[in-house]
């Protein structure tokens, strides 16, 4: 069954696909925890289950639209819960007790149309094509492709290696002059070892190579690297957002939290669609502002 991810105020909002009516299904209880900004789980499903309560007793429809789909609860089991689908999410915020639901149907109905909600569904389709089976790992040109992938259509420079020097943060990455030198360098360092992977993909990031999709289009090929190396990828719902920004910042002087990082997130589960989509997720949310 497909899923996916998103987050709204760094709170995940969990969804599967309903392959007989062609549609995604919504976590009742994740959307409440969202909205609520609700940090225990059990207490948003006790509040989803008063406002489902309270509503049926109203006799409105919203009730009449939820689905049940299992999803994993804190105690690592799946469990059958409520889901509303695109019109439900949109009913159950005309009825909700208080206004704290405007922000959110603002970002549903709007975050899949940016360019970043659009390049999320490329990423989606890339494990579909086939494409990734037929790159090598580690090169420049599979960075490339990758990043076209993601981003053809939606910037002019997909899969364009930049011209101009830019910067994030206060900090500047590669000068683009020195790029006929710096790439062909990092594309020759090894990659047999953890740490050779992970160094070399730390250098690419202080490359930057890209005007922009940089860190969505690095990870991938991270994870290309570390399947064909080790027989292993990352399970990146396992690196808190704060943490992995803040050891990719200090990896330009000292790369061992990433390392680190990393190293415990390990999975076998190379060949896992569910895995790879979880990574999209997470990856494109570590983007988020």
């Amino acid at each position: 069954m497909k899923t996916s991810i998103r987050f709204f105020n760094d709170r995940e909002v969990r969804a599967v696909w309903d392959e007989y009516q062609n549609k995604w299904w919504f976590s009742a209880t994740d959307i409440v925890q969202a909205i609520n900004n609700e940090p225990d789980y059990v207490k948003a499903g006790n509040y989803w289950r008063w406002i489902k309560k309270k509503l049926k007793n109203e006799g409105n429809e919203v009730v009449s639209v939820t689905h049940d789909f299992k999803f994993m609860a804190p105690d690592g089991k799946k469990h059958a819960a409520d889901a509303l689908d695109d019109a439900g999410v949109q009913m159950l915020e005309k009825h909700y007790p208080n206004n704290r639901a405007n922000d959110f149907l603002d970002w549903f109905t709007y975050s899949d149309n940016t360019i970043d909600g659009q390049s999320r569904k490329k990423a989606y389709a890339l494990y579909e094509s086939g494409l990734l089976k037929s790159l090598e790992p580690g090169s420049v040109k599979c960075l490339q492709q990758i990043h076209a992938y993601l981003f053809g259509g939606l910037y002019d420079f997909a899969g364009q290696i930049r011209s101009k020097n830019i910067s994030k943060g206060g900090f500047s990455f590669a000068n683009a002059l020195h790029f006929p030198v710096v790439l062909p360098s990092i594309e020759k360092m090894p990659e047999n070892t953890l740490d050779e992977i992970v160094d070399k993909y730390v250098e690419m990031n202080v490359a930057h190579p890209f005007m922009e999709g940089n860190g969505r289009s690095t990870r991938i090929w991270l994870d290309l690297m570390l399947k064909r190396s080790l027989k292993k990828c990352v399970d990146w719902s396992k690196i808190n957002k704060n943490d992995y920004l803040t050891a990719m910042e200090r990896s330009v002087v000292d790369a061992t939290r990433i390392k680190e990082l990393i190293n415990s997130a390990l999975t076998d589960k190379i060949d896992d669609r569910e895995m790879f989509m979880k990574g999209i997720d997470y990856s494109y949310y570590y983007e988020e502002n």
